[in-house]
């Protein structure tokens, strides 16, 4: 139900609102972790347990604030039971985008665990890499997520009210803010491996930084072409193309990456794997240019040069 009132805000536009409820969910989650796991300010020490009450209590919160903002502030989309009827059509429309999102989730849980079985072969450490280089990918990918929800938004507007000026202006804004940011990433991977991996472990000399050195220099090659198919995928999903997305996220994790991970691994050993990410993103690159040609021609192009102008 959090989820839910955020993404209701986000479609109208209360991106503030939505950021409200979920920062309440989240900070109420950290304050609560200590003091019911360790039994601080009078609580009892409740150890695991504590932790998993924690984030339940900030589940609720976020979701009774969601669902205040949205009464209070949405003057667009309020909540209302009256004259509720289940229809298909709506139904339809809705999985018909957030379908391959499911699907999408799925094939990322996969990818992650076959990678794990193929980094098995080399040891504990080789596997905690791939877990430390998700948990420092996301400080770069979330930035580029956050400003694909956005973009997902304005494309939807736009394209209804058949703005085509304004459809391209918003991709090329968001492409050139994603490819900044992805590019700090790539330099920050490049240059202070290190220290990066210093969060993770005690001791920098580890092999577990030998290893992630190798793996962080490697894979942010391929942080550039992400930036480009994360944006794109987002354009087939603001315009109702949310199969064009699918397929992207299918051949990049599935039909790419574990195969170029597996024949990697028997050719060139441990580094060599990495760089399946790179000739991932390459291949997903060039199925995103051609798909969004065909999406340009079919749907943003017949909008009509005059409703360019406007």
């Amino acid at each position: 139900m959090s989820i839910t009132f955020e993404r209701i805000m986000q479609s109208t536009g209360n991106t503030v609102l939505s950021m409200a409820t979920q920062l309440t969910g989240a900070v109420i989650n950290i304050i609560l972790d200590p003091i019911m796991i360790f039994g601080l300010l009078g609580f009892p020490a409740m150890g695991i347990a504590g932790a998993a009450v924690a984030t339940v209590v900030g589940q609720i919160s976020g979701m009774m604030l969601g669902l205040f903002l949205n009464q209070k502030f949405n003057r667009e989309l309020r909540i209302s039971l009256k004259g509720f009827r289940p229809s298909g059509k709506i139904m339809k429309r809705i999985f018909a985008v957030g379908f391959p999102s499911i699907i999408m989730q799925s094939v990322s849980s996969a990818m992650n665990v076959t990678m794990n079985l193929i980094l098995m072969t080399y040891g504990a450490t080789a596997v905690s890499v791939l877990g430390v280089y998700m948990k420092l990918q996301s400080f770069i990918f979330m930035p580029v997520l956050g400003l694909s929800n956005g973009l997902v938004a304005i494309i939807g507007y736009n394209y209804g009210a058949k703005l085509r000026a304004r459809i391209y202006a918003a991709i090329k804004v968001a492409l050139c803010f994603s490819l900044a940011i992805m590019a700090t990433g790539m330099l920050a991977f490049l240059l202070i491996p290190g220290t990066l991996l210093s969060l993770f472990e005690a001791n920098g000399a580890s092999e577990l930084t030998v290893l992630g050195t190798k793996a962080l220099r490697t894979i942010c090659f391929s942080f550039p072409m992400a930036a480009i198919g994360i944006i794109l995928s987002t354009v087939f999903q603001a315009v109702g193309r949310g199969f064009y997305s699918l397929s992207m996220s299918v051949s990049r994790q599935l039909v790419v990456l574990l195969p170029a991970a597996w024949i990697l691994s028997r050719l060139g050993g441990l580094n060599a794997i990495w760089w399946a990410f790179a000739i991932a993103e390459m291949f997903c690159l060039a199925l995103s240019l051609v798909l969004y040609v065909k999406a340009d021609r079919e749907l943003f192009k017949p909008l009509g040069e005059a409703s360019a102008n406007k």
